[in-house]
């Protein structure tokens, strides 16, 4: 998954990016809400976390706005205020769900599971097509019933096109949802992880087409 993180206490911050990035999560930061727009106005993001303190207003304005755009994006606030007033201000404007600072990463990290399953409309842990299993939360995958180990953008490509089979996606789009923003990456690194997620799916009833200067598609038997 691909995650926003609006937040401008750096400690915080870089931490709830650290272990982001372990749980195989590609995770763009803003310390500002200027910052945030210019990162959702260009990134296609599965989830965002927002602080409602920062620096150049109130994080509330933002999530009006993206709400008001008709961006769905999944949105979790960040808090400190604890009042149950403040709370259900940011509901009412579009929030999905909140967490009150401080909070335990296991706490976010299950909100952003349980947010993220209502957002797809499901509330399967494991994923089936074909003879290919995946569970998206756990990272685990089984082809032909073999677990087979995937490397975290490896995951990432597969579960971009594991929720969308039939659907092309372009090179580009692609290397959006695998890398953030501040990485350095060529279109090439994508045709690298797409040959190496082939392999992988070789013998099951899943194949990734290629369709030249358009981009890829997960097909299935």
């Amino acid at each position: 998954m691909k995650f926003l993180l609006v937040e401008d206490n750096m400690d915080l911050a870089k931490a709830i990016c650290a272990r982001m990035h372990l749980d195989g999560h590609t995770i763009d930061h803003a310390g500002r809400i200027d910052d945030a727009i210019a990162f959702s106005q260009t990134g296609d993001y599965d989830l965002i976390l927002l602080d409602i303190m920062l620096p150049d207003g109130d994080g509330r304005s933002f999530l009006k706005q993206h709400r008001e755009q008709k961006r769905d994006t999944a949105v979790i606030v960040l808090t400190a205020r604890s009042q149950v007033s403040d709370r259900i201000s940011v509901l009412d404007l579009g929030a999905d769900d909140y967490i009150t600072k401080p909070f335990d990463h296991e706490e976010l990290q299950a909100r952003c599971r349980a947010v993220l399953r209502r957002k797809t409309g499901t509330s399967q842990a494991v994923l089936q097509l074909a003879d290919v299993s995946f569970n998206p939360v756990a990272g685990v995958v089984t082809v032909c019933d073999k677990v087979v180990n995937l490397r975290n953008r490896e995951l990432r490509l597969l579960e971009v096109l594991f929720n969308a089979p039939g659907q092309i996606f372009p090179k580009q789009k692609l290397a959006d949802r695998l890398f953030s923003y501040d990485e350095d990456v060529s279109e090439n690194a994508v045709e690298v992880y797409i040959a190496r997620l082939r392999k992988h799916l070789e013998g099951s009833g899943l194949k990734i087409t290629t369709h030249r200067g358009l981009g890829y598609r997960l097909d299935h038997d």
